[in-house]
């Protein structure tokens, strides 16, 4: 079943916790913890206090690392892979891709020729938004996690550049 969720902009990089809405702007989703060191975490919380999915940060120099859980089973690792034209980012074990701009959060998430998740903007009456549809509400978790990790390397790339970031989300 695909899903829409929205995340206010300026909420992932922020030490708050952040709320994951859905269509109807019910919160479906709490986002807390911190990025920085080896070892932070990032956990998303159903609202009923059930953790759905975690990112751990495991590694912070060059080529920075993030495992991947859902629940507690632990489901892939994201990495940061450079090269000349443009950033390049893999989940190993789950073999999933993330291709668009990343910069301008207009990006998917494949596995294969099959999209998992679109990112993207939204205005809606209460302010803006990033939009996130997920092609199937299990894979929605990590998919979250992947987007503020995805946030917080952006944030970080201009923050090392001496550019304030316009836009970032979550607790990192």
């Amino acid at each position: 079943m695909v899903s829409e969720f929205f995340i206010q902009e300026q909420q992932l990089s922020k030490v708050t916790r952040t709320l994951v809405k859905d269509e109807d702007g019910k919160s479906i989703f709490l986002l807390v913890g911190r990025w920085g060191t080896r070892g932070d975490v990032l956990s998303l919380y159903a609202m009923d206090g059930e953790l759905v999915a975690s990112i751990r940060q495991t590694s912070f120099a060059f080529g920075s690392r993030f495992e991947l859980y859902k629940g507690f089973e632990k489901v892939g690792v994201l990495r940061k892979i450079l090269n000349l034209n443009a950033d390049f980012y893999y989940i190993q074990h789950l073999h999933w891709t993330v291709l668009g701009d990343i910069k301008n959060h207009q990006y998917s998430i494949y596995q294969v020729n099959h999209k998992i998740m679109e990112m993207s903007k939204a205005t809606l009456f209460s302010g803006d938004y990033f939009s996130l549809v997920v092609a199937d509400d299990e894979d929605a978790p990590v998919c979250i996690c992947v987007a503020a990790v995805l946030d917080y390397w952006l944030y970080n790339k201009k923050k090392n550049q001496g550019h304030k970031p316009i836009i970032g989300w979550g607790t990192c």
